[in-house]
């Protein structure tokens, strides 16, 4: 069932690479293909969610096969509560993501298609990997395709934000890669054998200094994905020159590796250097929450605030992750969903006007809500669950990453706290700017409101919002098993550490 899941967007792909060109003529057959096989991606990912047990904290759907044996590499692969939701995450915008693009790429249209249908193959396999030496695999494979996509499809200065989206994340790549065999090595000498699985190696015994290098050279990898200040400086013009799919699909998946690789790898693998480093990066996200915030509201690019939108609430996660408490670790991870949802939403509406104005500037919109009242009251839910109304999916998990974040050291607590008033300012008034007031651009005067195709993407981004919103437990129920095993893995190891420090 898991191969199945990364393998069919790969099929996909590969179909799609038959269907012959004809000078664009088969362009429609490529989309319903490409389309038709993230669909059956996704039914997948849901027939896993329906069969995955929620009271086991243990991965499930477990599958190993040998494959370089000489070195202890396994293809070992399976899921766990945390991993579940970010798959199913996948599988639902990446045909939202290539629904967006039906209006909006028209050349070139086999070649995107693939490169879609490779990308979501290679984010499923980061989620699933419990084979270090395939976690990398995966993980560096997602960065081809995105590559392309921003680089081929992507606005003026695209090329520029391609090479700086691949040389950050190359950079940080590179140390885990070394702290991964340095892993390998160490169980080597422990045990006699290398070996890349991940649950052998939460049982190695590690030194707490030689954590502290390992824990380093994971999380400056994480960190750059996340991305955490200060090394964000990539991602505004990666989402701003990317198209609309790529940042749909940038926004809501591609930086939930970060947060992700810090849960699953640099937490449980080197808990007692996390508990050193943890006040550190939580000063680092606590200024990302509200430096994004700022920065984003003097915006005068819609792509661009939302880009500094997600430096914020991206923030707001890694300080969950750094409670490591319960409430904290299940906030960061509904966050994670609740991000992708609303951001992946707030991109593809900003793509809609952007494809029917070919502007995103702010300053040439306004008066939308007379004109195109169905898409302004898509675009004023999606808002509203991205600043965190109560009812929607973003209140959710803020109010347990800031209870947990109390628990732990209420000062981190009062600051982020900051960063929920200045996202909604930020977004009000930017959908004032935008949809209130006189229209005051002809051109504005007869713009088109939601299509059929338009209204599919939308009323599922919006469905989801709500239900996330007042029915958390569909979603907090899967991860609670996982999350509490993975406390108190490195909650025994802090415990471990006050002790050793006593005199």
């Amino acid at each position: 069932m898991l191969t199945l899941s990364w393998l069919l967007p790969l099929a996909g792909a590969l179909l799609v690479m038959l269907v012959p060109n004809a000078d664009g003529r088969r362009d429609g057959v490529i989309r319903w293909l490409s389309l038709a096989a993230a669909v059956a991606t996704f039914g997948v990912t849901m027939a896993i969610w329906f069969g995955f047990d929620s009271e086991s904290a243990s991965f499930q759907f477990v599958e190993r096969v040998p494959w370089i044996p000489a070195f202890g590499i396994d293809y070992f692969i399976g899921v766990d509560g945390i991993s579940l939701l970010l798959v199913v995450l996948t599988g639902f915008l990446t045909p939202i993501a290539l629904l967006s693009s039906w209006g909006s790429i028209n050349r070139k249209v086999k070649e995107f298609s693939i490169f879609m249908l490779a990308l979501e193959a290679a984010m499923i396999g980061v989620f699933l990997s419990l084979d270090l030496f395939l976690f990398y695999v995966f993980w560096d494979a997602m960065l081809i395709p995105m590559y392309f996509l921003i680089g081929i499809w992507g606005y003026d200065q695209r090329v520029y934000a391609a090479i700086k989206f691949m040389l950050y994340t190359m950079a940080g790549s590179v140390l885990m890669l070394i702290a991964i065999l340095g892993l390998a090595y160490l169980h080597s000498s422990a045990t006699g054998a290398y070996s890349f699985d991940l649950l052998k190696l939460y049982a190695l015994d590690i030194a707490p200094q030689t954590q502290m290098w390992f824990f380093l050279a994971f999380t400056l990898a994480f960190a750059i994905k996340v991305p955490l200040f200060p090394f964000h400086t990539w991602l505004p013009d990666a989402h701003v020159q990317a198209p609309t799919a790529g940042s749909v699909i940038l926004a809501g998946v591609l930086l939930k590796m970060g947060t992700y690789g810090l849960l699953r790898f640099s937490f449980p693998l080197f808990p007692e250097a996390a508990t050193y480093f943890a006040p550190w990066l939580a000063v680092l996200a606590v200024v990302g929450i509200v430096y994004g915030a700022l920065v984003a509201m003097v915006q005068p690019d819609m792509k661009k605030l939302v880009a500094y939108s997600s430096v914020s609430h991206l923030g707001f996660v890694v300080l969950g992750i750094c409670a490591m408490n319960v409430q904290g670790v299940q906030g960061a991870v509904y966050q994670m969903l609740a991000h992708g949802v609303s951001t992946g939403g707030l991109f593809l509406i900003v793509g809609m006007l952007s494809d029917r104005r070919h502007t995103r500037l702010i300053s040439e919109f306004g008066g939308l809500k007379a004109v195109a009242p169905k898409l302004t009251a898509a675009f004023l839910i999606i808002t509203l669950a991205s600043i965190g109304l109560p009812g929607l999916n973003g209140f959710i998990g803020e109010f347990l990453i800031l209870l947990g974040a109390f628990r732990w050291d209420p000062r981190f607590a009062v600051v982020a706290g900051l960063g929920v008033i200045l996202s909604a300012v930020y977004m009000l008034w930017m959908f004032q700017r935008v949809f209130y007031g006189p229209v005051t651009h002809a051109e504005n005067a007869t713009m088109r409101d939601l299509v059929p195709r338009e209204w599919v993407s939308v009323v599922a981004l919006c469905g989801i919002a709500l239900v996330m919103g007042i029915l958390p437990s569909l979603f907090l129920r899967p991860m609670e098993a996982s999350v509490e095993a993975l406390v108190q893995r490195v909650q025994t190891a802090q415990t471990l550490r006050v002790q050793r420090t006593e005199p």
